[in-house]
């Protein structure tokens, strides 16, 4: 078995990035001076909705945000948990912020799947600050959250990734020795990643399994 096939940790998540300068895209609201970043450096947070299609950074950022607050960080999917898992993660944030002053980021993904009864058990901790929310939804916010979290919410609305953004995630795939595949010297020549970014149609998941997938299938048709 060679290292590349060792190596089965997906590129999606290795290669998730740690702070603004590793994120890829969103320039709008994470560039220098940007209002989104401009709230984190300055632990200004309240709580957010990031309204975007799939594989585009909204778990990424997410991660970040509570890396630079400082902050611990829970991930609930709205399609697999429900009241009791809510109120499990809220008690334990809660019993955190009183007796060591942590905060924690309850990041809630795929939110427009959870009623509006689900919803609404969430809202009280979200007002006294027992979590900031930072919820991921792909539907209109105006229509899929209820009102009362959506006035409390900053929403953030996340674009399809370009090709140029892409390509430079590729580029850093394959440059990253600790993270990507920089270690095995890959070349992948400028037309394949230009196929790779069109096919990925905006989504970086789709790109980083499309150029696994490619890379693993060129060493497979090398032995």
């Amino acid at each position: 078995m060679s290292a590349l096939e060792k190596n089965s940790q997906p590129l999606a998540h290795s290669m998730r990035p740690h702070d603004f300068d590793e994120f890829v895209g969103q320039k709008h609201i994470v560039g220098e001076g940007k209002l989104l970043r401009k709230l984190v450096e300055r632990d200004e947070l309240s709580s957010l909705i990031f309204w975007g299609p799939p594989g585009v950074g909204k778990t990424s950022l997410a991660h970040i945000i509570a890396e630079h607050s400082k902050a611990q960080f829970v991930s609930l999917s709205a399609v697999e948990s429900g009241k009791r898992d809510l109120i499990k993660a809220v008690g334990e944030a809660r019993g955190l912020l009183e007796t060591k002053g942590v905060k924690t980021v309850l990041f809630i993904d795929e939110i427009h799947r959870w009623n509006k009864a689900q919803q609404d058990t969430l809202l009280p901790y979200v007002e006294r600050g027992t979590v900031v929310l930072i919820g991921a939804t792909t539907e209109n916010p105006s229509f899929e959250i209820i009102g009362p979290l959506l006035s409390r919410s900053r929403v953030f609305i996340l674009k399809s990734l370009e090709s140029e953004d892409i390509i430079e995630l590729i580029n850093a795939v394959l440059k990253n020795k600790e993270r990507g595949l920089g270690k095995f010297k890959i070349k992948i020549e400028e037309e394949v990643k230009d196929l790779l970014a069109e096919l990925a149609g905006g989504d970086a998941r789709t790109a980083l399994n499309g150029l696994d997938l490619a890379v693993r299938g060129r060493k497979g048709n090398r032995k």
